[in-house]
């Protein structure tokens, strides 16, 4: 059983295609706390239903490594998603309101700073578990004078 998952936002965007013709096709796109999850666009479709019922391509923050390349055009807003094997992804969406690429990036940010926070626990941890366990034997009986 997997844990719900926070949905941050959800709409339309369109993604170019890496074909010959590269053309833009409309994608339902759910972002969470762990990624970005793009569907088929079904008109019609409820939103709920579509969002995690219909096979996803998921790109996930892991793997992600910026959102750039951003453009506004004719009251479009087009962005890059890089992703961390070099890959870019284009997408593009309306101008109005909070544009996805900002949501992207700020949901990226905070998902990076909570990797580092978590790596730096570790360490902490693990670092602090090793030291308390390298002292000398002799030294944990001795006089307060032995660590002057």
């Amino acid at each position: 059983m997997s844990l719900p998952v926070k949905v941050m936002r959800d709409g339309l965007l369109e993604k170019r295609s890496s074909g010959l013709l590269q053309l833009w096709k409309k994608k339902r796109c759910v972002l969470t706390e762990d990624g970005l999850r793009l569907h088929q666009h079904k008109p019609g479709a409820a939103a709920a239903a579509s969002a995690f019922g219909s096979k996803a391509k998921e790109l996930r923050f892991d793997r992600m490594a910026t959102v750039d390349c951003v453009e506004y055009k004719r009251g479009l807003v087009y962005f890059t998603v890089v992703m961390v094997t070099g890959k870019e992804i284009d997408f593009r969406c309306a101008q109005d309101g909070t544009a996805w690429n900002a949501e992207i990036a700020l949901a990226l940010v905070r998902y990076k700073n909570l990797q580092a926070v978590q790596t730096g626990r570790n360490r902490q941890l693990s670092s602090s578990s090793l030291s308390s366990s390298n002292l000398p034997s002799s030294n944990l009986h001795g006089s307060s004078s032995d660590y002057l």
